[in-house]
């Protein structure tokens, strides 16, 4: 080999390769080296060399503007960094960070951390540490990280030994964003944190078998006899439908997606996490499937002879009763990046595992190359009836101010490029259900865990993620409450989010379970909490434009001046306490005895309620 082509392959060192440093600074720029542009996170003893690292490498690397390169921005509680650091990494695809001392600042971000595995997040949470002398000996803000963590993270590194700092963080990054992306937790001691070392610039953990299956994953090649056979059934079939997962979004798939159903003509329905994985305004999208999933999807599932399942998992609320799910399939096809996840609740007839635009792109081009062009006129006036005969809809006439109608006029304004994200309860299934979402990562929720105070701090990550984009927090009273501090972070940054709480005087989706399944015996909810003004809280927070909304007439007019506002702008709405949410499918019944309530027409009657449902 030549000299020159060996010198062209071999990367340039890092300018900082052999210089010494401490190993708060190792910290910082490893981060910076890894691109983090922002950090979230919450002070305290057992962080403050890290902390002291940022501020003076913000300080030495400012920019011209003044601005830092990398700022720290301070939640109301380490819960609060967690889930900013999610609404960073899901509006952005790019590592989120949070960084946070040793003990209760640890164990806050517990619930954040089994948040993003969930729903496949990646995140990198740097937590202080008592020294390593002092570890398992009860020491002041001392936790047991890797053993509370352990289950929650997909990986979770405790540094003893100083030395493998660097190598540590940068694999921690590796890990975090490769295959299925997930939360990596560095456990940092402070001895190791004030330790003197040398900094090499590139090392790396070896983790050998890790980095082996990846591989293996990642090169999986679809032949051509795996092709033949994908089309072979979709040849067959007449009624194919793609059921779209948050693999889609979580593997920058949305392109090679829309580029294979349009190919071949295919309607695709999506998961809640798969919401932008195809632009919800076309002609062949179905929005939503699942247990609050739009009546047409539902009915398209149920009627569908050829099911493509993309990065999804056929969880419970989508798959359900799995034996009653897709049940006029003859064919079920899944292809996932995580092998765990095929025939795991479903058995399929053709599996891939492997990464998604490469499999996407390979079966397009195969099919092409194929002529492949199924007949599926029928097929789309069968969906497109669908869709009208049972379409979206609520109560139109009341005098009550109906949530579905603030969103709806929300809606018409963002014209489905806002980033939405949301707590959790009924406010969140009637975003899903009412917006439009033209792109990925334009939805951010959180799927799996359910997680309640979610939606502002997402919003806040979300909006340092994406600075010009308009970023809206469709919140509920009893959402918000589970992290109304960080109200006063949106203003403390001067961030134009706009917050939106639906307001039913209670918990919502819980009332409506207990109204349906529980004789309407409304315990604890009856005892919702109805002091709290948020109109003033969020005034007292430093919000200029706070406003309450009662009137049914005045949506239009306080929406629009409401998204007008240059700045932080909070809404509350009084919605109609008995509004619900619906179509709803039930627990143990079937896409085909889905209740659809009174304003979505059902194209037969509703199973018998359950009285003692198995499930939430």
């Amino acid at each position: 080999m030549s000299a020159q082509l060996q010198a062209a392959e071999t990367p340039p060192a890092h300018p900082l390769a052999g210089a010494t440093l401490s190993g708060a600074d190792v910290v910082v720029q490893v981060l910076a080296d890894e691109g983090v542009e922002v950090i979230f996170g919450y002070s305290g003893g057992a962080i403050l060399p890290v902390y002291d690292a940022v501020f003076r490498y913000n300080r030495e690397h400012a920019r011209p503007d003044a601005r830092e390169p990398m700022p720290l921005i301070v939640p109301a509680n380490e819960q609060g960094a967690g889930f900013m650091a999610q609404g960073y990494a899901r509006a952005s695809g790019k590592v989120g960070v949070a960084l946070v001392t040793s003990g209760p600042g640890a164990t806050n971000t517990v619930t954040p951390v089994r948040d993003a595995m969930a729903d496949s997040i990646p995140l990198v949470v740097i937590c202080g540490q008592v020294p390593t002398t002092a570890l398992g000996s009860d020491a002041f803000q001392e936790a047991p990280v890797g053993n509370v963590m352990g289950a929650c993270a997909k990986h979770v590194f405790l540094v003893t030994d100083a030395s493998k700092l660097e190598a540590t963080l940068r694999t921690a990054f590796d890990i975090a964003r490769s295959g299925r992306p997930g939360p990596v937790v560095v456990d940092i001691p402070k001895d190791v944190q004030n330790a003197q070392l040398e900094f090499d610039g590139a090392s790396r953990l070896p983790i050998h078998g890790y980095r082996a299956r990846l591989r293996a994953v990642e090169h999986s090649h679809l032949d051509g006899e795996t092709c033949a056979a994908f089309f072979g059934a979709l040849k067959q079939a007449k009624r194919p439908l793609i059921y779209a997962g948050g693999g889609v979004i979580a593997a920058g798939a949305a392109v090679a997606l829309r580029a294979f159903a349009d190919a071949f003509g295919l309607p695709v329905t999506t998961t809640l996490m798969g919401l932008g994985g195809v632009d919800t305004t076309g002609p062949l999208a179905l929005h939503m499937l699942g247990m609050h999933g739009t009546a047409y999807a539902n009915y398209a599932v149920e009627d569908c002879d050829f099911l493509f399942a993309v990065g999804a998992r056929f969880d419970d609320r989508v798959a359900g009763v799995a034996a009653k799910f897709a049940p006029r399939a003859r064919f079920i096809a899944h292809i996932d990046i995580d092998p765990a996840e095929i025939d795991k609740v479903k058995s399929v007839q053709w599996r891939h595992v492997g990464a998604l635009v490469p499999a996407l792109d390979r079966l397009t081009a195969y099919g092409r190359a194929h002529g492949v062009l199924p007949p599926l006129a029928d097929w789309h006036a069968h969906l497109a009836a669908l869709k009208r005969e049972h379409a979206m809809d609520y109560d139109r006439a009341s005098d009550l101010i109906q949530p579905q109608a603030v969103i709806e006029a929300i809606n018409r304004r963002a014209q489905g490029r806002a980033i939405v994200s949301t707590g959790v309860g009924q406010h969140q299934m009637w975003a899903a259900q009412y917006f439009d979402f033209r792109a990925p990562r334009q939805w951010l929720t959180s799927g799996s865990m359910g997680t309640m105070g979610f939606g502002l701090p997402a919003a806040i990550g979300a909006q340092f993620a994406r600075p010009d984009a308009l970023v809206i927090d469709i919140d509920g009273d009893g959402s918000i409450r589970m992290n109304i501090g960080e109200l006063e972070t949106v203003t403390t940054y001067g961030l134009p989010i706009k917050v939106v709480v639906l307001n039913n005087g209670g918990d919502g989706m819980v009332r409506q379970w207990q109204k349906l399944y529980f004789g309407q015996r409304f315990s604890a909810t009856d005892k919702s909490l109805h002091k709290k003004d948020f109109v003033r809280a969020a005034q007292a927070d430093g919000f200029e434009w706070a406003k309450r909304l009662t009137d049914k007439a005045a949506i239009e007019a306080t929406i629009a001046d409401f998204l007008a506002f240059d700045g932080p702008a909070f809404l509350e709405v009084m919605i109609d306490p008995d509004a619900g949410v619906y179509p709803m499918v039930g627990p143990g019944a079937s896409y085909a005895q889905m209740i659809t309530g009174d304003f979505i027409r059902a194209r037969s009657a509703p199973a018998a309620l359950d009285a003692t449902p198995h499930m939430f």
